[in-house]
């Protein structure tokens, strides 16, 4: 397994039961497929470069994870298609293999 790091945001609007709910929904994902979810960090409220869909700030969350690479696709498919997460980005860290 490698290990990978994902940062996503949601808008700051959104209610906690929903953010949640797709926090939830990304470490079903994850561990699914045999991966680990190794730290989640809730970074809160941080203000855009640039505005995105309306918004000037989201709510940003880092996940940190062991996977296989084959389940990366279907990670980010979810992610994707999950109305709430504005914007993600999956990035493979080779420093922590």
């Amino acid at each position: 397994m490698k290990a990978y790091e994902l940062l996503y945001f949601v808008a700051p609007s959104i209610d906690e039961e929903t953010r949640t709910a797709v926090s939830t929904r990304i470490n079903t994902v994850i561990t699914d497929d045999k991966g680990v979810v190794d730290n989640v960090e809730q970074w809160g409220k941080r203000k855009l470069a640039y505005e995105i869909e309306g918004l000037n700030e989201g709510d940003y969350t880092l996940v940190d994870f062991h996977a296989d690479p084959n389940s990366i696709a279907e990670l980010d498919r979810v992610l994707r298609i999950t109305d709430a997460v504005k914007r993600h980005m999956i990035v493979r860290r080779t420093d922590r293999d």
